[in-house]
C-alpha cells in the first residue's frame, strides 16, 4: 500500500512511494543524462531492484524494487549514499568523435553539458553567425546554436561556463547569465537601458548629420563650410560610430567579416578620403555620405530593437509573474526575503492578493488561486492542505502557508519559459540553407564592391564615381533581413502560442502542425475529462461486497490509472478501509495484479482476465449493456474466479465535438485509439464527430498505428497524456501533450497543452500555417531586395546615403511583418 507519507533524501526528494515502486527527483540528475545513466546502471547491479526508468530532463528516477530482499528504507538510504558520491565526484567522459583538449587551465575532466546564456553586442545577423561558427571550431564544444533575434546562444559542450563566456567575450561581445528569472529581470532591465541609448545615440547623429547634408546638397565652393561639415560630421563618425570601427576590427584580427565591416569599410573610406581632399585641398567630399550612412543605419537598428522588445512581449510577461520577494515563517517570526534566496523546504506565508513565490505545496489554510496566466484556466481553483501550488500565481482570498517544493530553474514557471525559449531559438530547416547564404554573404559583397569599383574606373568614369558606387554596393547589401527572416517570425509565433496556453518545445514542430494530415487521439483524460466515477458495481453472489471492496481498493491504491482513482474513491466514499497489498504489478494497457490479505486479486479489461485463464461469461451480458451506455467496464477475478464487475462512465470535454469539427474543417483526419472497450469508445466517438475509432489498442499497438500511417504518407499527429501514450507520442510527427497528464508524457511531447483544451490544437494549427506565410514573406523580400539592389548600386543607379536607407528599410519591414502574427 502507499507510504503514508513522502520525505527528503539529503540529495533529493521522494515524490512518490509506493509498497514496491519509489520515484524522486534529484538535481544531481537534472538535465545530465549522462550522469542518470550511469545512476541506471549502478542501480541495476543492487539485488532487489527491478526495472529502472530515468527521465533526465526533469531529474526523475522511478525504481521498481522486491522489498523482502531490498527493504524500502534500506533502498532510500542507499539510493541517497549513491546520489551523495554522483553528486561530489567529476562527470565521466563519454567517447566523443572529435579529439577533446579536456584538461583546461587546471581544471580535472568535464563532462558534456548545456549551457544558455545571453549575448550582447550583436548588431546583426552576420554576428550570430560568426559567434555560433567560431564556438563551433573549438574542439570542447560539441553544438552551438546562436540566435540574433532572442540574443541568446545555447551551447553543449566540455567546458564550463566560465570559459564559454571568456570564449565569446574575446570575440568583442558581452555575455551575460539568463539562468534564473531575477537574472532575467536584469537582462530586461538592461535591454531597456540599451534601447534608451540607442535612442540617444541615433538623436545626436540625425542631428548633426542633417546640416551636413543640407551642405552637401548645396555644394558650396566657400572652404568655411567644407571645414563646418568636417566639424559636425567627425562626432557622428568618430562617436556615433565608434562602435562599428572597434567591431570591425575585432573581426578583423580574427579574419571575419560582418555588417559591421560593411560600414566601417564604406564610412572609414568617405570619412578618410574627404579629410585628405579638405587638407590637400583636392575637390571630391564625402562627408555627407558618412555622417548620412551612420544616421540611418543607427535610426533602423534602434527602431529594429524597439520591434524586437515587442516580439519578446511573451517571454516578458511570464517573466513578470514571479514576485520579488517572499515571506518565509522563521517559528513565531516572518522574515521578508528575495526568491533567490528560498530553499526546498523552507515554509512561507501568502497573504490574499500576493503572487506565489515558487512552486509548494499547501500545508496549512485554504484559499482560491488564480492559475490562468499559468494553466490558461479562467476559473480560481480552491486549495488546501496537500495541494500543490505553482509559483507566478495569485492568491485570490485566503491565507495559508506553504513548504517550497522547488526553486530556481526547477519551477513550473522556469519550465515554461526555458520551453518558450527553446522554441523561438530553434532553427527551422529552411534557416539552415540561410545561415550557409549569409556566411559567404558578406565576403561576397566585399568582392563585388571592389570589381565595381575597378570596372566603373577602367570605364573612364573617374576616381569620384567609381568610388561612390562601390560604397553604395556595401551599404545597399545588408544580409540582416534576409538572416532575421525566420527567427522573427518564429519567436513571435511561438510568443502567441504561449499566450494562448500551449508550450512548444521546437520551432520545427511549429512548422510541421500546419503540415499536419491526420492527428491520433487518446480517449480518457484527453476527449474526456479525465475525471471518471463508479456507476455501476455488480459483484458475484459467491463474495461479500464489503469484503470484496476492500480487496479491490488494496489492489488498487498503489495505481495511478484514471479508472483505479475511481474505484478507490468509491471504497472509500463506502467507507471501505483498502487492504493491505502485498505484490503489485501493472501491465499498461490491460490492467492490474496484486496480492491481498493472501488473495490473488486480477482488475483489468475482459481481454487480459480471460488471458489470465478467468471465465467471465456470467457479467458479459451485464458489461455489455454499460457500454452501450458509455461507461467502461472494468472486471475483478480473485483467487481464479470472476468476482465482479465495475461500470466507470467519464464525460467528453466540454468543447471536444467542436474541436474536431474544427480540425475536420483544417482538413485534418481526426482517429481515436484508446485501450477501452470497442463500445465505450465508439459510443464516446459518436458524441465527439470521430469516426475512425480503434479499440483495445496497447501502447506497442498505438505505436504501429502512428507508424502504418506515416508509411501512407500521412503526417500524423498524437495526442495524449498517460505513459502508456508516451510511445505513440515520441513516434508522431507531431506530439501534444495533456498538462494534467504524466511527466513522461509532457516530456516526450513536442507540445503541451497547459490547461487541457484540445481545442487549442487547432490553434496552433492556424497559427503555424500563419508563422510559415510570414517566413515565406519575408525571405522573399529579403532575397529579392538584395537580388534588385547590388546590380542597381554595382549600375551607378544608387548614391550612398540612399542605399544605407534603404538597408536599413529592409530590416526593419521583416521586423514589422513578422509582428503581424500577434494579431493572430
Amino acid at each position: 500500500m502507499k507510504l503514508s507519507h513522502t520525505g527528503n533524501l539529503a540529495h533529493g526528494k521522494v515524490v512518490h512511494a509506493l509498497n514496491r515502486r519509489v520515484r524522486i527527483i534529484s538535481p544531481i540528475l537534472l538535465k545530465d543524462p549522462e550522469r542518470a545513466y550511469i545512476f541506471e546502471i549502478l542501480l541495476r547491479k543492487r539485488p532487489g531492484i527491478g526495472q529502472v526508468r530515468t527521465v533526465a530532463d526533469i531529474g526523475s528516477i522511478v525504481i521498481y524494487f522486491d522489498p523482502q530482499t531490498l527493504p524500502k528504507v534500506d533502498l532510500l538510504r542507499f539510493l541517497d549514499t549513491l546520489l551523495g558520491n554522483l553528486g561530489q565526484r567529476r562527470k565521466p567522459t563519454a567517447i566523443s568523435s572529435k579529439p577533446l583538449p579536456l584538461r583546461l587551465s587546471g581544471q580535472t575532466c568535464l563532462s558534456e553539458q548545456e549551457f544558455n546564456i545571453a549575448i550582447g553586442g550583436m548588431t546583426c545577423v552576420s554576428c550570430a553567425l560568426l559567434i555560433e561558427m567560431l564556438l563551433k571550431r573549438d574542439p570542447r564544444i560539441a553544438s552551438a546554436q546562436v540566435n540574433f533575434a532572442t540574443e541568446t546562444a545555447t551551447v553543449r559542450g566540455r567546458l564550463s561556463k566560465d570559459d564559454l563566456c571568456t570564449l565569446i567575450n574575446n570575440m568583442g561581445y558581452q555575455t551575460q547569465a539568463c539562468d534564473t528569472l531575477t537574472q532575467r529581470k536584469l537582462l530586461i532591465e538592461r535591454e531597456k537601458q540599451r534601447l534608451a541609448e540607442a535612442g540617444r545615440r541615433a538623436l545626436l547623429a540625425g542631428v548633426l548629420s542633417l546640416p551636413v547634408m543640407m551642405i552637401g546638397m548645396a555644394a558650396p565652393s566657400s572652404r568655411f563650410w567644407h571645414w563646418a561639415q568636417h566639424l559636425l560630421a567627425t562626432p557622428v563618425v568618430l562617436w556615433a560610430g565608434w562602435p562599428f570601427f572597434v567591431k570591425a576590427a575585432k573581426l578583423a584580427r580574427q579574419r571575419m567579416t560582418n555588417m559591421d565591416s560593411l560600414i566601417a569599410l564604406g564610412v572609414g573610406s568617405s570619412y578618410s578620403y574627404s579629410v585628405f581632399s579638405l587638407l590637400t585641398g583636392q575637390p571630391g567630399l564625402y562627408f555627407d555620405s558618412a555622417t548620412g550612412i551612420i544616421s540611418f543605419v543607427l535610426l533602423g537598428r534602434y527602431l529594429e530593437e524597439k520591434a524586437k522588445g515587442k516580439a519578446h512581449d511573451a517571454i516578458r510577461t511570464l517573466v513578470d509573474l514571479q514576485p520579488q520577494h517572499a515571506t518565509i515563517l522563521q517559528g513565531d517570526n516572518e522574515v521578508t526575503v528575495g526568491v533567490e534566496q528560498l530553499q526546498i523546504g523552507d515554509l512561507l506565508l501568502v497573504r490574499p492578493g500576493e503572487k506565489i513565490p515558487t512552486d509548494g505545496i499547501v500545508v496549512d489554510g485554504m484559499t482560491t488561486v488564480d492559475e490562468a496566466m499559468v494553466t490558461g484556466e479562467s476559473l480560481p481553483v480552491v486549495k488546501g492542505a496537500g495541494n500543490s501550488v505553482v509559483g507566478g500565481c495569485i492568491n485570490c482570498n485566503g491565507v495559508f502557508k506553504m513548504q517550497v517544493t522547488a526553486v530556481g530553474t526547477n519551477t513550473v514557471l522556469a519550465n515554461i519559459i526555458h520551453m518558450v525559449d527553446q522554441a523561438q531559438s530553434s532553427k527551422l530547416p529552411i534557416q539552415k540553407t540561410v545561415d550557409r547564404i549569409s556566411a559567404v554573404f558578406v565576403p561576397s559583397v566585399i568582392a563585388i564592391s571592389s570589381l565595381t569599383f575597378l570596372v566603373w574606373m577602367a570605364a573612364g568614369a573617374g576616381f569620384r564615381t567609381a568610388f561612390s558606387n562601390a560604397i553604395a554596393v556595401l551599404l545597399i547589401a545588408c544580409p540582416c533581413s534576409l538572416g532575421l527572416a525566420t527567427p522573427m517570425a518564429i519567436m513571435v509565433g511561438t510568443g502567441q502560442s504561449a499566450r494562448r496556453g500551449v508550450y512548444i518545445r521546437n520551432g520545427e514542430s511549429l512548422e510541421m502542425a500546419s503540415k499536419m494530415t491526420t492527428i491520433v487521439f487518446d480517449k480518457t483524460g484527453t476527449i474526456t475529462e479525465g475525471k471518471p466515477r463508479v456507476t455501476d458495481f455488480i459483484a458475484s453472489a459467491k463474495e461479500n461486497e464489503e469484503r470484496l471492496l476492500t480487496l479491490i481498493a488494496g489492489a488498487e491504491i498503489d495505481s495511478e490509472h484514471f479508472l483505479a482513482r475511481a474505484i478507490v474513491a468509491f471504497a472509500q466514499d463506502r467507507h471501505i478501509n483498502p487492504g493491505k497489498a502485498d505484490e503489485f504489478a501493472n501491465i499498461p494497457g490491460h490492467g492490474i495484479r496484486a496480492r491481498v490479505e493472501d488473495r490473488n486479486v486480477l482488475i483489468g479489461n475482459r481481454r487480459w482476465l480471460e488471458a489470465s485463464g478467468i471465465d467471465l461469461n456470467a457479467f458479459v451480458q451485464q458489461a455489455l449493456t454499460l457500454s452501450e451506455q458509455g461507461k467502461t467496464p472494468v472486471y475483478v477475478g480473485v483467487d481464479g474466479n470472476a468476482a465482479a464487475l465495475f461500470g466507470i462512465a467519464d464525460r467528453p470535454r466540454a468543447n471536444a465535438g467542436k474541436a474536431i469539427e474544427r480540425l475536420r474543417r483544417l482538413g485534418v483526419k481526426p482517429m481515436m485509439a484508446t485501450g477501452d472497450t470497442e463500445q465505450t469508445a465508439r459510443y464516446i466517438a459518436q458524441q465527439v464527430g470521430i469516426d475512425n475509432v480503434i479499440a483495445h489498442a496497447a501502447p506497442e499497438q498505438k505505436l504501429d498505428i502512428i507508424r502504418d500511417l506515416q508509411s501512407r504518407g500521412a503526417i500524423v499527429g498524437m495526442i495524449g497524456d498517460g505513459i502508456n501514450d508516451a510511445p505513440a507520442i515520441a513516434a508522431a510527427n507531431v506530439s501534444f501533450a495533456i498538462g494534467t497528464g504524466t511527466d513522461v508524457a509532457i516530456e516526450t511531447a513536442d507540445l503541451t497543452l497547459v490547461s487541457g483544451d484540445i481545442s487549442k490544437v487547432a490553434d496552433v494549427m492556424e497559427l503555424s500555417g500563419a508563422t510559415l506565410r510570414v517566413i515565406k514573406q519575408n525571405l522573399f523580400w529579403a532575397l529579392g531586395y538584395n537580388t534588385v539592389a547590388i546590380p542597381v548600386a554595382a549600375l551607378g543607379k544608387l548614391n550612398p546615403m540612399i542605399a544605407s536607407a534603404a538597408m536599413a528599410f529592409s530590416s526593419i519591414s521583416v521586423v514589422l511583418n513578422s509582428l503581424r502574427l500577434q494579431r493572430k
